[in-house]
């Protein structure tokens, strides 16, 4: 695309030069389509809850209450699974940035007793002290929920397997503003390294897509 439209200013800049009058027809669409590949489909695990951990990011008041997927869609497959995490006994960690740490959605807000990071980057592990709270806890599997896909869910993720974690996310409780930033988020995070491009599940240190209703805890 950048070559093409260096072409094209290239052109009507001689145009202009040589011809004073000619004028380039701006284009309606670009020329090239590109389409991503199929991701796959999301898969079954099974997690033993003494050594998972649900870390729950940004469902926030001031953020979900502009995204109406967060709403709409993220919101209620969190909380029925939330409530079963809970249940079995799992780690539960939230991180959103200092103004919204009080502004969680009332369903999916943090109990006394849940870790509580503040992050100043989309990357949750990133200069906070998550990494050192889930190790205390002998965490060694995370389950990445929150806005945005494409943003915080992916980066974290990053954060988590090369910090040596295996990640699972629920595809049900994360989005994007736009189908094809979702699928972006969703093919970023099986690409990372090490990738999981079959998405194998709970590939050791890798990230696995999953659903809420595919996750059971044994």
């Amino acid at each position: 695309m950048t070559q093409f439209r260096t072409v094209l200013l290239t052109s009507g800049l001689l145009l202009a030069l040589c011809g004073g009058a000619a004028q380039t027809q701006p284009t309606s669409k670009p020329v090239l389509t590109l389409q991503m590949p199929a991701l796959p489909d999301p898969v079954r695990v099974a997690l033993n809850p003494a050594t998972t951990a649900l870390l729950v990011l940004d469902y926030v008041d001031p953020i979900c209450n502009s995204q109406p997927k967060c709403k709409g869609e993220m919101l209620p497959a969190m909380t029925a699974f939330m409530a079963r995490a809970r249940k079995a006994g799992v780690v539960a960690a939230y991180g959103t940035r200092e103004p919204n740490m009080s502004k969680w959605l009332p369903e999916v807000a943090p109990a006394p007793g849940d870790i509580k990071i503040v992050n100043t980057a989309q990357d949750r592990f990133y200069n906070t002290d998550l990494d050192n709270a889930l190790k205390a806890k002998g965490i060694a599997t995370i389950i990445v929920a929150g806005w945005k896909v494409s943003g915080s869910v992916a980066y974290t993720s990053v954060g988590a397997t090369v910090r040596g974690y295996t990640v699972v996310i629920p595809v049900d409780t994360t989005a994007a503003a736009t189908e094809y930033e979702t699928t972006i988020g969703f093919y970023q995070i099986l690409n990372q390294n090490p990738p999981n491009l079959r998405n194998e599940p709970l590939k050791p240190k890798s990230s696995t897509l999953s659903r809420t209703d595919m996750i059971t805890f044994k």
